[in-house]
């Protein structure tokens, strides 16, 4: 399964493969400027797990972590 950003990464990859041409400038300065956006969505799926999980008020980060993990990284 992927996430909406992993999907449109995967899009812009295929459309226009210089975005993610590490031997050019445009690249890697494309590959660092939008990488954040990969950790923001992590916090906003681990953040929605914790709500969903937390009726005790519990810390539920590494547990979060994990279903993150294993449902989002391949």
């Amino acid at each position: 399964m992927k996430t909406a950003v992993q999907e449109l990464f995967s899009k812009l990859e295929t459309e226009h493969p210089n975005l993610f041409n590490t031997n050019t400038l445009e690249g890697r300065k494309f590959i660092n400027d939008y990488y954040k956006f990969f950790e923001m969505e992590k916090k906003q799926i681990e953040n929605a797990f914790i709500t969903g999980k937390n009726d005790n008020y519990i810390d539920f980060s590494t547990e979060a972590n994990q279903y993150y993990n294993e449902t989002f990284i391949l």
